[in-house]
């Protein structure tokens, strides 16, 4: 049923294994899974990749195989119960005439069924000109990554009206016979995906593969609500069971799970796994398997993020699935069960076998089946103490978080006590600086009051002296003025000559 895509995705595939997932594998090949002694929880390569070896994602859903090998697995046992019947001695003898009968039967069963999807056992081509033909081819070849409205657009044009017919034949056919078993409707749609692909059988491979996520999501978004948690499985018991135990998990922390956390000194507002938190939860809100997966990427791509800003060490995939465990235990996601059945039942085989998604919806895989079997020694306790948790479900921290806080406390305490007594010797010392600058400006103000002081006298002196030297000058002057008008006194008398010379 999937052998087109198995064939077409081959080359991808190893190229994906080679390229772009060379590195999660490299890391993963030396590791083992789930060991107490061992940083975080491994997943070996063997555990990842598919049993037979075939280069593919393997799937616990699967048994870890793929979905090639899981349907060629099971279709010869199959073969075999029909082929062979016992007899009376045990020895197994072939009726030729009975099982051409049986193989007739069977054919005319098949062909009924065909019938009623197809219109006929095998439904005749119409011939179509080649130039219409090649019209149409060209309209999708120049189709967008991603642009489904455009796919729609080109799904209603008059040179698709017959891909049209099919679809809408295909979804009137499967909501008429929605009671059909859900394995049964799996075979139906990915059978009709097969046979679409054939349109573009000349197409690229790229080309092909976007062309049929448009097909995908268009089918499925019609035929979600009657195959998603179909009546005729047990999805919705195993949903409620898994959140039960997911519930019953709340008290594992980060730490049990190695996960790496922002430290105590590091100041985080909020949880920095929030976003893929979010991401996991809105898978439940979409239709398409396509739209799912990307909800998987997108956790992942956030659970990266949230690891390397709590990690100075590069994020490698054992911290990534630890990372992922703790994503899943808190966000607890609705129909978790239900939602992965539905990807792996209605999705495209090559989302899931090989690529960047199915990569990521492995290790979602992984992360669900280690809860599912989740026991002490996975978290490093010991049965007693895993049993006590369980039956109390409370956080280990109702004890230990206690001694824990304690001894925070006391370590704060010794802080702020060594704290406070360098801030009492800074005190003390300042005391100290501060009164011996008081004292030496005190002895600077004394000194310079003294000089001062000096300073003023001999000022007064000097003042004193200078006044003392003007008044002897002017005496001094005063009788230099008197003699000189004595003298003019004498020389203006005529008379005072003779009489002066004869005494």
């Amino acid at each position: 049923m999937v052998h087109f895509f198995l064939s077409l995705r081959s080359g991808y595939v190893q190229q994906q294994l080679t390229g772009g997932n060379k590195t999660a594998v490299r890391e993963q090949e030396s590791a083992t899974m789930w060991t107490d002694k061992q940083r975080g929880i491994r997943v070996s390569q063997q555990e990842l990749l598919c049993k037979n070896a075939c280069g593919y994602y393997g799937n616990p859903t699967w048994q870890g195989f793929c979905s090639k090998c899981w349907r060629e697995r099971a279709r010869p046992a199959g073969a075999q119960r029909q082929d062979a019947r016992p007899t009376n001695d045990g020895t197994p003898v072939t009726f030729s005439k009975f099982e051409e009968k049986k193989n007739t039967e069977k054919g005319r069963r098949i062909n009924t069924m065909r019938r009623l999807f197809w219109g006929s056992p095998s439904p005749p081509k119409r011939q179509e000109s080649s130039e219409r033909h090649a019209k149409a081819l060209k309209a999708y070849q120049s189709l967008e990554p991603g642009d489904f409205t455009g796919f729609l657009k080109l799904l209603r044009s008059p040179s698709s009206q017959r891909m049209q017919s099919r679809c809408t034949a295909f979804l009137n056919t499967m909501e008429a016979y929605h009671h059909l078993p859900v394995q049964k409707q799996s075979d139906l749609v990915q059978d009709f995906f097969q046979t679409f692909a054939e349109y573009f059988s000349s197409f690229s491979e790229v080309q092909i593969t976007q062309i049929m996520e448009h097909v995908e999501k268009l089918i499925m978004t019609r035929l979600h609500k009657w195959v998603f948690c179909h009546d005729s499985c047990d999805d919705e018991q195993k949903d409620l069971a898994l959140q039960r135990s997911i519930r019953s998990l709340n008290w594992v922390t980060p730490q049990m799970l190695n996960v790496p956390f922002p430290d105590k000194k590091t100041t985080v507002t909020v949880d920095p796994f929030l976003p893929a938190i979010t991401a996991i939860i809105e898978m439940d809100a979409k239709r398409a398997p396509q739209d799912k997966l990307a909800c998987v990427s997108k956790c992942s791509q956030h659970v990266f993020e949230a690891l390397s800003t709590s990690n100075s060490e590069p994020a490698n995939a054992d911290d990534f699935l630890s990372g992922l465990i703790y994503v899943v235990l808190k966000a607890n996601p609705p129909r978790l069960h239900s939602n992965m059945q539905y990807v792996i039942r209605f999705g495209l085989p090559h989302s899931l076998m090989a690529g960047e998604s199915g990569y990521y919806f492995t290790n979602l895989s992984c992360a669900v089946a280690f809860i599912q079997k989740l026991d002490g020694p996975a978290l490093n306790l010991s049965p007693e103490e895993f049993e006590g948790y369980m039956m109390r479900g409370h956080a280990p921290s109702v004890r230990n978080k206690r001694q824990e806080v304690a001894s925070d406390t006391q370590q704060l305490l010794e802080e702020l006590k060594g704290r406070q007594e360098k801030l009492n010797q800074g005190v003390n010392a300042l005391n100290v600086e501060l009164q011996q600058w008081v004292q030496t400006v005190q002895t600077q103000l004394d000194e310079a009051t003294a000089q001062f002081a000096k300073v003023e006298k001999e000022i007064t002196a000097q003042t004193e002296l200078s006044e003392s030297f003007s008044s002897s000058s002017h005496d001094a002057a005063s009788q230099e003025d008197d003699m000189k008008d004595q003298t003019v006194l004498v020389l203006g008398d005529p008379d005072a000559g003779p009489r002066d010379t004869d005494c």
